[in-house]
């Protein structure tokens, strides 16, 4: 994979600063200037240029070994759905209560990225990473041995902790790793990979459950997290060099989240993803209502228009990364996107109060396929954006990106149930709303005609503070 453009942002400045460390003028003024720059972290730096310039070559093994870290945290969420009526009589709790160990997980993603996203500034990608690992597997393995509902919300809250350093530190070694349209590409093909995980996870967990019970779920993913990890500890080096990394504690963390937050331009990515995540969460909170109450389909026909839909996913995202991406400004391809999604929108509101007339299922599908295939030209794109908008925090920046989508859908997710099960109109008004909320702030914020050809050059907003 030798993209011209894909360069560690920054890394290449310390080998090209070794010699010109030759000149006699001040031989011992330099290490007393920069103390960060021993001889030990000289090399240390040279090892992860090398390293990156090494997995640059090795994209394949990079796509799986990011792909399965991104997609290891919802694995866990979809797995574990057909397990949810077997939990609730297992554990003799109500179906109101097990729910919550679906809500504590995502609630546990959300928030976990705020924390290892700095993390990773600070002490490199590597260490955060292994440790988030580490206690995501004995977090999956005390599921399994969860006795009553209460302790099994509470493990599955640090299960959605520890695995949101996967998430995040995927998306910050991309930007390391690579820049512009070499990024959008990679975050095309990454989608690839992770867009798997929704299809395969009900079919395998539906399979676990007829060999074995509930907790037959949790031993599996306690088993994949640790190959996982034995491939990262053998496979993925660190790609921050020490002189990337930020100093400080609690307060250098929340100076640099604000100082992202105060560029206008990058929020406004942030906002765009996330409330074009809000629509996407509508569809998977709502549509096993929506097609199953409503339009009277099988649990069968639920599961085939949702493998559809996520195959219309991974197809449009890969005409993103291969065909778009590189001949089109990011910019113009986020907001036919946009536009995309609002028309997909606008029609399955109209079908739902009825405007078109009495529609079948077929209709409504299509509007949904439409809709999701948008989705895989929309974020990875605003993702894409976004973190061109800066060199030394990927780490903070990506945190900022999930944990954003995350919020933002989780609060929109239950408005689709406002007007009960038996309406499809809650749905689509989530949908259209946040849609064009998304559209609302790239245009207003993100102003694409001020910016370069190429789409949102990076302004550094961190190099303010």
């Amino acid at each position: 994979m030798s993209e011209r453009g894909a360069a560690i942002p920054g890394l290449e400045q310390e080998p090209r600063q070794r010699p010109q460390a030759k000149p006699r003028q001040t031989p011992r003024a330099k290490p007393q200037e920069t103390p960060e720059q021993t001889p030990e972290q000289s090399s240390d730096a040279g090892a992860v240029v090398a390293d990156g310039r090494s997995l640059r070559r090795t994209g394949l093994l990079v796509t799986l070994v990011l792909g399965g870290l991104t997609a290891t945290p919802p694995l866990a969420m979809d797995m574990y759905l057909p397990a949810l009526p077997e939990v609730t009589e297992a554990l003799h709790a109500p179906a109101a209560t097990v729910q919550l160990t679906l809500t504590a997980c995502l609630a546990g993603m959300a928030l976990g990225q705020l924390v290892v996203g700095p993390m990773s500034d600070r002490w490199g990608r590597r260490r955060p990473l292994l440790v988030g690992l580490a206690v995501y597997i004995v977090a999956t393995a005390l599921c399994t041995l969860a006795p009553d509902v209460a302790f099994l919300i509470a493990f599955r809250l640090a299960q959605g902790l520890a695995g949101a350093a996967g998430i995040v530190i995927a998306r910050a070694v991309v930007r390391d790793l690579y820049d512009g349209v070499a990024m959008a590409r990679f975050f095309s093909t990454l989608m690839l990979v992770s867009g798997v995980a929704p299809i395969v996870a009900p079919l395998i967990g539906g399979q676990i459950l007829r060999v074995t019970d509930w907790r037959g779920v949790f031993a599996l993913l306690t088993v994949v997290s640790v190959l996982l990890a034995a491939l990262v500890w053998a496979k993925l080096p660190e790609t921050l060099a020490p002189a990337q990394r930020h100093g400080g504690g609690v307060g250098e963390a929340l100076r640099t989240l604000r100082g992202l937050l105060a560029d206008r331009v990058f929020t406004g990515y942030v906002l765009t993803g996330g409330f074009a995540f809000a629509a996407l969460f509508a569809y998977i909170a709502a549509s096993p209502f929506v097609i199953q109450k409503i339009y009277g389909a099988s649990p069968q026909t639920f599961s085939l228009l949702f493998g559809l839909n996520s195959v219309g996913l991974i197809v449009v995202s890969q005409i993103n990364g291969k065909v778009l991406v590189g001949r089109v400004r990011l910019d113009k391809v986020l907001a036919v996107g946009l536009a995309t999604v609002i028309l997909a929108a606008t029609s399955l509101l109209l079908m739902s109060t009825g405007a078109l007339g009495e529609v079948g299922l077929a209709p409504v599908a299509a509007g949904l396929f439409v809709l999701m295939s948008a989705m895989s030209i929309t974020l990875p794109n605003a993702q894409t954006l976004a973190l061109m908008r800066v060199r030394h925090t990927a780490g903070s920046a990506s945190a900022l990106l999930g944990t954003s989508s995350f919020l933002i859908g989780a609060i929109a997710s239950p408005l689709v149930g406002v007007a009960g099960e038996h309406t499809a109109v809650p749905m689509a008004l989530v949908q259209l709303t946040a849609a064009l909320v998304a559209l609302a702030c790239f245009v207003g914020m993100c102003r694409p005609w001020h910016t370069p050809a190429g789409g949102s050059e990076p302004e550094s907003p961190e190099e303010g503070n």
